[in-house]
């Protein structure tokens, strides 16, 4: 595939994972991309670079516009190996091109990666004059390391904006309005779900930020550059940064011999009945990764698990653990279970929601060994009422 023309003199020349299929511990089921981008100007410049192993597929597209000895600077937004990794081969072709990294969280995380620079440190709000074109430098820390930062082109209308409206999405088409946007919007919302939702606030910032500049293109590190739906994804981004979803619920549960998933059912049923939209994933067939990006919409999360071994089952524990690194809160959750004895899992579950930030909004429900008709009506009035509240709130 060829290097792409963004915009005059502004190339994407970055690289396609096609087979990736796990990206620590997210399923990545559509591949994804490596965005580096090459702007021609006084000041030759690459913005980020490549995952290592695709080094060469990047030079080889920076070859197709200009020498890559010809690179004067390189702006590293991002220090993680996916965006920064094709460094030392580009340094070896380029070694007198200046690096401007994010401040001095930026140049400690290079050098410990690849050694003593001399890397620059770009403060928020600066920039740097490379010709026809300003690049302004954007510290958005902790989205989702503490070195990231965007850059902003305003001649040419550019955001380059690395972690930000990205996707994990593999495709030989380079912008939002050349593929189907709802696949564009459905991995960047699991993007989201499953990298950026514990920044909420750091999220939102950048979309304040955003929102007011004066944008054509957003240019991000991974998946489709954005042209045709900016409006789209901002948008999104409101929403998903936002403090608290306005309905709907998410039931997930494991099962051993179908009692608890007839409770699942129930409290799926409960919502439903009281018109509000509810999803329900058994984590026997659903990775977590998969899942969260309903939590996204969703202002209730009801888990469930039996007991086994005085503790939940183990698919439920790895949901929770999961979960808790993105720190979703802003929520109201609940437990529920089946036991044959002792009954533990409910308690574990309510402990683990709680750390998550959640606040209980029932207590936990256990049925023993299996639910009678009167528990599940019982289960699915106490459910409904809830729904009640939900819904007029």
């Amino acid at each position: 595939m060829d290097a792409v023309k963004i915009k005059e003199g502004i190339y994407w020349v970055g690289a396609i994972d096609w087979n990736i299929r796990n990206f620590h511990g997210y399923q990545t089921g559509r591949g994804t991309t490596y965005g580096a981008y090459l702007i021609l100007d006084d000041q030759i410049t690459l913005i980020d670079t490549v995952k290592p192993g695709f080094e060469e597929e990047m030079l080889s597209r920076i070859a197709q516009i200009i020498d890559p000895s010809r690179i004067d600077m390189i702006v590293s937004n991002h220090v993680e190996m996916d965006h920064s990794g094709g460094l030392p081969a580009l340094r070896r072709l380029c070694p007198e091109a200046s690096v401007y990294t994010s401040g001095a969280a930026g140049v400690k995380g290079l050098s410990a990666h690849y050694g003593e620079g001399p890397y620059l440190p770009a403060t928020n709000g600066s920039s740097i004059c490379i010709g026809r074109r300003t690049l302004v430098f954007m510290a958005t820390p902790m989205l989702h390391w503490p070195d990231n930062m965007a850059v902003y082109c305003p001649e040419e209308k550019i955001l380059f904006s690395n972690d930000a409206f990205g996707q994990h999405l593999a495709t030989s088409e380079r912008f939002d309005d050349e593929t189907d946007v709802s696949v564009v919007m459905e991995e960047a919302k699991k993007y989201y779900a499953n990298i950026l939702m514990c920044y909420g606030k750091q999220a939102r910032k950048i979309w304040e930020t955003v929102k007011e500049l004066d944008i054509e293109l957003i240019a991000p590190s991974h998946g489709v550059v954005w042209r045709g739906h900016i409006r789209r994804i901002l948008d999104a981004y409101d929403a998903w940064s936002g403090k608290e979803p306005d309905g709907g619920a998410l039931v997930v549960y494991d099962s051993m011999w179908r009692s608890t998933e007839k409770m699942a059912k129930v409290i799926v049923d409960a919502f439903g009945a009281k018109g509000l939209s509810a999803r329900m994933y058994d984590l026997k067939s659903n990775h977590p990764s998969n899942i969260l990006p309903d939590l996204l919409d969703c202002r209730y999360l009801a888990v469930g698990s039996p007991t086994l071994n005085s503790q939940m089952m183990p698919g439920v524990a790895g949901f929770l653990c999961y979960l808790k690194g993105l720190s979703p809160g802003n929520r109201k959750a609940f437990a529920f279970g089946s036991y044959g004895w002792g009954g533990q899992s409910v308690g574990l579950i309510e402990k683990e929601l709680k750390d998550c930030g959640f606040e209980l909004a029932l207590e936990g429900i256990r049925m023993q060994y299996v639910p009678s008709e009167e528990q599940l009506k019982q289960l699915h009035e106490t459910v409904g009422n809830l729904a009640v509240d939900v819904k007029h709130s």
